[in-house]
């Protein structure tokens, strides 16, 4: 798995480890059972702080996402598939809608945004690495 940190997105660092761990998971490139990096690895890799990792962790394990496994570490839960796809979802479906609000707010018509996804959506589909690729590799300024 390959984490994407941009510094300079309104995410906060912890929330965009959370989202991509989840991606991960939803996406199948994180199995249930597997372990994850320490936090200290992941925040050497990221050249982030550890505490900001720990809250990743912390929040990704109140979620029912991550589980302490005594002495190795964390892991992927066993049922966190079908949380991941859940909140996946509702992620992408409260940014859609926020972005879908602010084009009709702006005057677009239905036509005009079905329009604009199409163009959009093309341009991207086999463009765009997955949380899993190996071009989106760790860094400080790219996409999250």
């Amino acid at each position: 798995m390959f984490f994407s940190i941009d510094t300079s997105d309104d995410v906060a660092i912890y929330e965009q480890i959370v989202r991509q761990v989840k991606f991960a998971i939803a996406e199948g490139s994180l199995q249930p059972r597997q372990q994850l990096p320490s936090a200290r690895q992941l925040s050497g890799e990221l050249a982030i702080n550890p505490n900001t990792v720990n809250r990743a962790y912390q929040q990704l394990q109140s979620d029912g996402v991550l589980e302490l496994l005594r002495g190795r570490g964390m892991a992927v839960c066993v049922d966190a598939v079908k949380k991941c796809h859940a909140a996946r979802a509702d992620l992408i479906t409260a940014r859609l809608r926020s972005a879908l609000r602010e084009a009709l707010h702006g005057g677009l018509t239905a036509d005009q945004i079905r329009e604009l996804l199409h163009t959009e959506l093309e341009s991207l589909e086999g463009a765009t690495p997955t949380v899993a690729s190996k071009t989106n590799s760790s860094s400080h300024g790219g996409p999250a």
